[in-house]
Formats: C-alpha cells, structure tokens, sequence
C-alpha cells in the first residue's frame, strides 16, 4: 500500500491482539444482526471500535473494513466524515462549548476563550493529563438554556464562565465528577459513551430514570399520533369578511382567506394574467 500524497509506502494496519480482536467480533455479529444489510451497521461498530481505543485508529478501520466486507477507504470516508468520531488520542471529557449564534452572545464565547485559557489548550486539544479535550461545537437544539456546555453529548445548561471552569475543575480532580448533567444521565468516560452509542445497554446505575419522562410538547404530539386528542384548526383572522366561516373542513383556508394564495394550485389559477400552455408532449 502506498500513500500517494506523500510517495511513501505505508505499512498494513496492524490488528488487535486476539483477545480483544475475539471480544469485538462477538459484539459486531451482535450489532450487525440488527440490520437486512451488513453494511448498515458501519456507524454503530465505528463507536464500538471507538470504545476500545478512545478514538477510530487504522486498527479500528480495518477490523470495521473486514467484518463488514468493506474497503478501508470505504470505512475512513465515513470515520473522517462525521465529527463524533475522533482522529485523535483525546480524554476521557469531552468539553463541547456552543459558539453557535445564540449561545455566542448570551456568553458562549466568553465561555470558550475561558476555558482555553484556564486549561491552556487551543480548539480540539487535550489536558496533559489526558482528562479533558476542548473543542467548540455547533447548535445541539437547547437555545433555551443558552449558553451550553456539553461534556460527552450531555447537557450543561445556562453556564457562566465561572461555572464552566468548575466543571472542568471538577472533571480533571478526581476518578469522577461530581458535578451531574442539568438533565439526562450521569457522565460517563467518552468510552464508556462510545458503547452506548453503538447500541449496547447503559449499564450505568439509575441511568433511565435519571433521564426523565418526555416533555409536555412530545406528550401532545404522541396523543395527536394515537387519536387521543383533537387537531388545532386553521381559524380565519378576525377581519374576515362578514359570513366567511371561521374555519374550514380539514384546516384549510377559506377561498377568500388573504393566505389562501399560499395553497397548491395549477399556475393557470394561480397567475390567470399568465395561464400555463400545453407541454409539449400535450401539443404533438
């Protein structure tokens, strides 16, 4: 094998000691039973390989490429496409700080520029110790609670710069934190994190019952799905014309509704100064 941007041969990827190498293969029959297609199963034995070793290593993308039937190059556009798969040795927390626009004012950058300086690393890098790697990260859908700090994919919601430095404090201290997630489950190390998200039970105790029943949004939404509550209507404005009906069959607008341009029509009622012509297939 050769690596053609830099014209050197580049040794086989070596393969993992055979005890590991068995353990592994019983857990991907497990994960790849799953699925009608083999292939289907790259992502979740991605995170597996990834529990073993901390991040995806060309050991991880071979023993993926031949379990699945795949090409290494196969597997390494998919490991290098997705940021949740590490290219890198990183540690055991990893401190996700939103800067996307929302959280960036409300303090998110402040947040980050912080714990770059108190943890004297720069973007994607990690703690001498091993304990904690700092990268910003993109919206995770909580701007309620902005700023948002994450710490291997669970929430820290509405943090200062004072209380984000404790929480990376309070990481690197001991042989756990002590400080919990504002919802969802205790933290665990990024490996143990990585097995989860291959498909296997949180085995973490009081973990389901810590992450909490669904919100009351998700409630209605389920209720609506089951029938066993009624569907919001479309109600006209309260300047609709005198005898137009308030609402319609099936929630849709009335003809005459100032929205009621905004419907699916044929382009010839839509624009009558410019009917549709014929296609061409109608004119021969």
């Amino acid at each position: 094998m050769r690596d053609v941007s830099l014209g050197m041969p580049q040794l086989p990827a070596p393969d993992f000691p055979a005890e590991v190498r068995g353990r592994l293969e019983a857990d991907a029959q497990e994960v790849i039973a799953r699925y009608p297609d083999s292939r289907s199963a790259l992502l979740p034995l991605l995170h597996l390989v990834q529990s073993e070793e901390g991040h995806v290593t060309r050991t991880g993308v071979r023993f993926c490429a031949e379990v699945l039937g795949l090409t290494t190059a196969e597997v390494t556009a998919v490991s290098t496409f997705y940021t949740m798969y590490r290219r890198k040795p990183s540690g055991d927390y990893q401190v996700g700080v939103c800067t996307n626009t929302l959280c960036a004012v409300m303090g998110g950058d402040a947040i980050f520029d912080a714990l770059k300086e108190h943890l004297d690393v720069g973007n994607d890098e990690t703690t001498a110790d091993g304990k904690v790697t700092l990268e910003h990260i993109e919206c995770n859908a909580a701007c309620d609670f902005a700023p948002v700090v994450m710490v291997n994919w669970e929430f820290f919601d509405n943090q200062t710069v004072a209380s984000a430095k404790r929480l990376v404090d309070d990481l690197r201290a001991g042989e756990g934190p002590t400080i919990e997630p504002t919802r969802g489950a205790p933290l665990c190390t990024y490996q143990e994190t990585a097995r989860i998200l291959a498909g296997f039970p949180d085995e973490r105790p009081g973990a389901v019952a810590a992450t909490g029943g669904a919100g009351h949004a998700s409630l209605v939404g389920l209720r609506l799905a089951r029938g066993e509550a009624a569907p919001g209507r479309v109600v006209a404005p309260r300047a609709a014309p005198a005898g137009e009906p308030k609402d319609t069959p099936g929630g849709q607008a009335p003809p005459t509704h100032p929205s009621s341009h905004d419907a699916p029509q044929q382009t010839s009622a839509s624009d009558p100064d410019h009917p549709a012509g014929p296609t061409a297939e109608e004119g021969e």
